[in-house]
C-alpha cells in the first residue's frame, strides 16, 4: 500500500513538473478599432520582447503563468497571464482598448462653498451602507489580487496534520513547492506589486518630470518599466518622501537617455 501511494506521488509530481515548465511559441492576433501594427508585446516573466506585424499579428515565447504586457500609443496598457489553455493551443487573442482623452466633465447642479463639512451636510450624497450599519461582520482588510489567491491556495497550511497517532499529508503543498510553482507565484506577487508601485509613480511624477526634461510619449511607458528594474526601484518611490522619488527618477532618465544614445 506504501510502495503504491509513493508511485502515485512521482506520477503527480512529474505530471505537474512537466506541465507547467512547458514553454511554447504563442501564436497571438491582437484586435483593436485603430491600427494594430507594431504594438510592443512584452514577456516580462522570460524578460523577452516583440512587436506586432501590420495585421496585429505576433509570436513570442510563454509557459504558463507567464505575464505579458501590451503597449501601444494609442491604447491602453494591457497585461495577460498565460494560462493552460493558451500553451495547449499555442494561441492567444487579445483585444485593447483606445486610449481616449475625454474633456473635464461639466458637471450641473448645486454650487459647492470649498468647506468640506457643510458641502456634504448641504448635498443629496448618502453614505453608502456597510456591513456594521447592519450587524454584519464583515472583512475590512485589504482585497487580495488574484495571483495573492492562487498563492494562498497554493501554500496554504503546514506540510503535516498530525491527529493522535496518525497523520495527514498536505499534497498541495508539497507538489507545489517541489515543482516550483509556490515560488514563481510568489515572484509574480512580487513583479505585480512593483507593477502597481509603477504605474502609480508615472502618474503622480510624469507631468513634473518630463517637464523640465521632455521625453516623446512613445518611450514614457518603456522609460518606468527602466526604473522599476533597478533593485531600488521599490525602496526610493515608496518612499513618502516625494523629493527623494524625484531625484531617484531624474537620474535614471539621465541614465535611459544615455542609453538611447548609445
Amino acid at each position: 500500500m506504501l510502495r503504491t501511494s509513493f508511485k502515485f506521488f512521482l506520477f503527480c509530481f512529474a505530471f505537474v513538473t512537466s506541465s507547467y515548465g512547458q514553454s511554447v511559441q504563442l501564436n497571438g492576433t491582437i484586435y483593436a478599432t485603430a491600427d494594430v501594427d507594431g504594438i510592443h508585446v512584452i514577456n516580462k516573466t522570460k524578460r523577452n520582447a516583440t512587436i506586432t506585424n501590420p495585421i496585429g499579428t505576433f509570436t513570442i515565447e510563454a509557459s504558463e503563468t507567464d505575464t505579458l504586457v501590451f503597449s501601444g500609443v494609442q491604447y491602453k496598457l494591457h497585461s495577460v497571464i498565460v494560462d493552460k489553455e493558451m500553451i495547449d493551443t499555442k494561441t492567444i487573442k487579445v483585444f485593447l482598448l483606445e486610449n481616449i482623452n475625454q474633456l473635464d466633465e461639466v458637471i450641473v447642479g448645486k454650487v459647492l462653498t470649498g468647506d468640506l463639512s457643510s458641502d456634504v451636510e448641504n448635498s443629496d450624497v448618502k453614505a453608502p451602507i456597510n456591513f456594521y450599519d447592519v450587524g454584519i461582520p464583515g472583512y475590512q482588510g485589504k482585497i487580495k489580487t488574484q495571483s495573492e489567491r492562487k498563492l494562498a491556495e497554493a501554500d496554504h497550511g503546514k506540510f503535516f496534520y498530525y491527529y493522535g497517532v496518525g497523520f495527514a499529508i498536505n499534497i498541495n503543498k508539497i507538489l507545489n513547492r517541489i515543482s516550483g510553482r509556490t515560488k514563481d507565484l510568489k515572484q509574480r506577487v512580487k513583479l505585480e506589486a512593483r507593477d502597481e508601485l509603477m504605474f502609480r509613480v508615472k502618474a503622480k511624477f510624469s507631468e513634473d518630470l518630463f517637464k523640465g526634461d521632455p521625453l516623446e510619449d512613445p518611450l514614457r511607458y518603456e522609460f518606468f518599466y527602466f526604473c522599476s528594474e533597478d533593485p531600488e526601484f521599490t525602496e526610493k518611490c515608496s518612499s513618502e518622501n516625494e523629493l527623494f522619488a524625484m531625484a531617484f527618477l531624474q537620474q535614471k532618465l539621465k541614465e535611459y537617455k544615455s542609453n538611447l544614445k548609445n
